[in-house]
C-alpha cells in the first residue's frame, strides 16, 4: 500500500494537495504525519524526521515500496500513471495540457496570495483577510487571476468541476479554495459556489475535519492569530 508522509493538516497545503487527490481518487494509503515544529531549522525534529524519508527534508512525499516521490506535481503525476483508471488528468490532450499547465501555474506562481494569506483551515481570519486585501496589490492580482482562470474552466468544461469531474487541478486549487474561505477574500458568485461544491467533497471534508481536531498551533504559521 502507498504511504504518505505529510505535515499538520491545519496548516500544510502542499500536503493537502497529496492527501485530497488521494482519498478523493479512492486510492487506498497509508497516512503519516510529521509535525512542523520549526520548519526551516536544518535540526528541527521535523526536519530530522521527514530526511529519512524525503533526502529533500519536505513534505508531502509518497512511498511505494522502496521508492519514494517528493512534490506534490510529481507525486501526481506518479498516482495518475499507476491508476490510469482513475482518469485524474482529462482525457482530451488539450484539455489535460490545460489542466497541467494551470496546476504548474498554481505551482510555481501566486506568491503574494500564499505569503500574506498562509492556509489556516481552523481559523477565521475575515477581519486581518480584508487588511490584507488593501494592503497588498499582489494579493488583488492572484486573485483576479485565480477568478479569470477558473471562470473559463467553468464555463468552457460545463462544472461542477474544473474540468468537469475532478481532477488533478480541483485537489491543486483546494487549499486556494481554504484561503478564500477563511480570509472572506472578495470573489464573483459562481467562484463562491465552486469553492463551496470543493470544501464539500468527501476528501476535502476529511481533511478539514482532521485539521479541525488538531489543536496544534505553530507560531510562526499563524501570523494573524493575536488579531483575532
Amino acid at each position: 500500500m502507498l504511504q504518505l508522509y505529510i505535515s499538520n493538516k491545519n496548516y500544510s497545503s502542499w500536503s493537502m494537495r497529496a492527501g485530497v487527490l488521494l482519498k478523493q481518487a479512492g486510492i487506498p494509503f497509508q497516512e503519516h504525519l510529521v509535525e512542523f515544529d520549526t520548519f526551516n531549522d536544518p535540526n528541527s525534529d521535523f526536519k530530522q524526521a521527514i530526511l529519512k524519508v524525503n533526502p529533500a527534508g519536505r513534505v508531502p512525499a509518497l512511498v511505494d515500496g522502496n521508492f519514494v516521490v517528493w512534490d506534490s506535481l510529481a507525486i501526481a503525476e506518479y498516482v495518475a500513471e499507476k491508476f490510469p483508471e482513475k482518469q485524474l488528468w482529462p482525457q482530451d490532450a488539450k484539455k489535460r495540457a490545460r489542466a497541467r499547465s494551470v496546476c504548474c501555474e498554481m505551482h510555481s506562481g501566486f506568491s503574494a496570495l500564499r505569503g500574506a494569506c498562509p492556509m489556516n483551515v481552523e481559523a477565521s481570519l475575515h477581519e486581518a483577510g480584508a487588511v490584507v486585501w488593501r494592503d497588498k496589490p499582489g494579493v488583488r492580482a492572484d486573485v483576479q487571476r485565480i477568478v479569470q482562470m477558473w471562470t473559463e474552466l467553468l464555463e468552457q468544461n460545463k462544472g461542477p468541476m474544473l474540468f468537469g469531474e475532478f481532477s488533478i487541478a480541483d485537489a491543486f486549487f483546494a487549499p486556494v479554495c481554504m484561503r478564500i474561505k477563511n480570509y472572506a477574500l472578495p470573489v464573483p458568485g459562481h467562484i463562491t459556489d465552486y469553492v463551496r461544491r470543493v470544501i464539500a467533497l468527501p476528501g476535502v471534508k476529511a481533511w478539514i475535519d482532521d485539521a479541525l481536531l488538531e489543536k496544534k498551533f505553530v507560531a510562526e504559521d499563524e501570523p494573524y492569530r493575536a488579531s483575532r
